[in-house]
């Protein structure tokens, strides 16, 4: 008898032991991702303040993030971490375990929305306002607004813009808005916009570069003049420096630049043939009108113009032009004479 209730007590500790060890198992497979395949699938979440653990489960289950809503709620009296979760948006993965959602709760990594918009190079101030237009966050006139008059706290956080004393400036925001590639918040305002970019030109214009420009003589709006008329100029990076090169010739002997980027910006079109009529418009911008240089930045020039104003090439070129021939590239000349001939050229090419 007593071998006999010792065998069902065997037999009944057996059953216990493998159901405890494929309960730990099943338990423990609960807690492994609801989709380990799904790494580029996100849900996103919001976690109200004083959630419970229930809740939270119950939430996390519908949205297919755990498998188990029980083995989540153990989890976490377990682990005694339910008073370490803080309430906010999370974006979270089927292919997260547990273990790595708990923490991300408890990290309190919240989720922002984000967005990326892009400023190309020679971008004018009214092109790159029509650009963040698209972002949704703000119109284009309210950046013209600002960027013609930028507020005081703007003014004192990049004091670069406090040196702008030239009253022909049409916008004084025009060349200092890098061109580059951001991601803002999705609730970003205009100042956060405007403030990121002048960031990076700020990043740009390092200690090297402002070292550089005062053995020029020149100020940091002078070099973003220079650079935003190369930029407008180029259109292969080995003429950047050369072209630079053509407008210190032409200044050191006070001779008109007569840019054609100058004219366009006016104009606020890209024209392939400008007329002698469009040569005459009265403006400050206007360099075959004007000695020196524009009141201001007519672009917004990238870090290659900006190093080419900078470090210009020493040549004894006077005159360039373009070849017309799909290499975009210039015929350069020390002459006028030379200059002429070389219009000839093009001419040919363009037939």
């Amino acid at each position: 008898m007593c071998r006999r209730i010792l065998a069902v007590m065997f037999i009944i500790l057996v059953l216990a032991v493998a159901a405890a060890a494929w309960a730990y198992n099943y338990y423990n497979r609960m807690l492994e991702p609801a989709a380990p395949g799904a790494a580029e699938e996100y849900r996103i979440i919001v976690i109200p303040s004083g959630a419970s653990t229930g809740y939270i489960a119950s939430l996390l289950y519908e949205e297919g993030l755990i498998q188990n809503e029980l083995a989540f709620r153990f989890y976490v009296h377990r682990h005694d971490v339910s008073r370490d979760f803080v309430a906010g948006q999370y974006r979270l993965s089927p292919a997260m375990s547990v273990e790595q959602i708990t923490g991300q709760i408890r990290a309190g990594d919240v989720y922002v929305e984000t967005l990326w918009f892009t400023i190309p190079e020679g971008y004018t101030i009214k092109a790159i306002a029509a650009r963040l237009a698209e972002t949704g966050l703000v119109s284009k006139d309210q950046v013209l607004e600002i960027a013609d008059e930028p507020p005081a706290d703007l003014k004192e956080e990049f004091p670069f813009l406090q040196k702008i004393d030239d009253p022909d400036v049409d916008y004084l925001l025009e060349g200092y808005l890098f061109p580059d590639t951001y991601e803002v918040y999705s609730d970003a305002g205009l100042e956060d916009l405007l403030k990121i970019m002048l960031r990076r030109t700020d990043q740009v214009i390092g200690e090297d570069y402002r070292q550089q420009a005062e053995e020029l003589s020149l100020s940091l709006h002078e070099v973003l003049t220079v650079a935003s008329l190369i930029e407008r100029e180029a259109r292969v990076d080995h003429e950047r420096a050369v072209i630079a090169g053509v407008i210190y010739n032409r200044l050191k002997i006070n001779q008109r630049l007569q840019i054609d980027a100058t004219i366009q910006y006016i104009l606020g079109e890209t024209k392939e043939f400008l007329t002698y009529d469009d040569l005459e418009v009265e403006s400050p911008y206007n360099t075959y009108q004007n000695e020196g240089l524009p009141p201001g930045p007519i672009a917004a020039p990238g870090e290659a113009s900006i190093n080419a104003a900078l470090y210009p090439e020493a040549t004894d070129y006077y005159y360039y032009n373009y070849k017309y021939d799909d290499s975009g590239e210039h015929y350069f000349s020390k002459t006028y004479d030379e200059h002429l001939e070389n219009v000839r050229r093009a001419e040919e090419n363009l037939d």
